[in-house]
């Protein structure tokens, strides 16, 4: 899968001071406004590590939540797993994500992603739905985060193309 180019609007102070982990990750993501450009929507941090408690579950934690609406006005709950180094994404916790989306703002449309760090400066998100008890991709796109200069003309024209 090609990277999308994307320039680099994280703070170098957050930069030179990141442990290269999930909170990194998360902080670029905010940041580079990655949520906005994956879904399409204009998206709002609401908050990080929200720990709360799910009827029937119990205790759950999200790595970040997000609120978002769309140019129909459609708004969404935007539950984020972030996964740092080699850790794997869980079906379980996106399956609690959505089950925390549902009984804390029933009237937004859940639409969960998890995002992993593919090296320092590239980064997979995917946009998870929940089928039948399973969890399943149902997009994913790859970001690269570069310097507006490293974006040539030749980015510019494919990326055109690509979104025709």
């Amino acid at each position: 899968m090609i990277s999308l180019f994307v320039p680099d609007a994280t703070p170098s102070l957050v930069r030179l001071h990141s442990f290269g982990d999930e909170h990194e990750l998360l902080a670029k993501i905010r940041y580079n406004r990655l949520i906005d450009m994956f879904l399409g929507v204009t998206a709002y941090s609401l908050q990080n590590h929200l720990r709360t408690t799910v009827k029937g579950i119990g205790q759950i934690e999200i790595d970040e939540i997000y609120v978002a609406l769309d140019k129909h006005g459609q708004q969404f709950v935007i539950p984020v797993q972030a996964k740092g180094g080699h850790d794997q994404h869980g079906v379980v916790q996106t399956l609690q994500d959505i089950a925390c989306c549902a009984a804390k703002f029933p009237n937004l449309i859940c639409r969960p992603v998890s995002v992993q760090f593919i090296d320092s400066s590239r980064i997979a998100m995917f946009e998870l739905v929940e089928e039948g008890g399973t969890v399943k991709v149902a997009d994913e796109k790859h970001y690269e985060l570069v310097p507006h200069s490293d974006i040539t003309p030749e980015d510019l024209i494919r990326y055109q193309q690509i979104a025709k």
